[in-house]
């Protein structure tokens, strides 16, 4: 699996050869390349997305494991790192 966004197929849009997806991620609709997967996802069905085109269909523990990832990553340490903290006498660069 690689890092990227889950979202959940809304349906199919017409047209575009079958390879556009309105899909629900986090609560925000977008329209999503399904292209390069093998077949076309389902309504109801979870897909994992990078740069916008579609590249796994995965179930929902795979959807909330790749958004636990994600929220953890963008979470700010609680800590300065030991190299952040400037020694004595030292001054801050910012």
């Amino acid at each position: 699996m690689c890092l990227g966004i889950p979202g959940r197929v809304v349906e199919m849009i017409d047209g575009h050869a079958d390879q556009l997806a309105m899909v629900d991620v986090e609560g925000v609709q977008r329209s999503i390349n399904v292209g390069m997967l093998d077949e076309a996802p389902r309504p109801g069905e979870w897909i994992l997305i990078h740069m916008g085109f579609a590249m796994e269909v995965i179930d929902a523990a795979e959807a909330e494991k790749a958004i636990s990832g994600l929220e953890l990553m963008g979470q700010a340490r609680e800590e300065p790192a030991a190299d952040d903290v400037p020694l004595e006498g030292e001054a801050r660069h910012a």
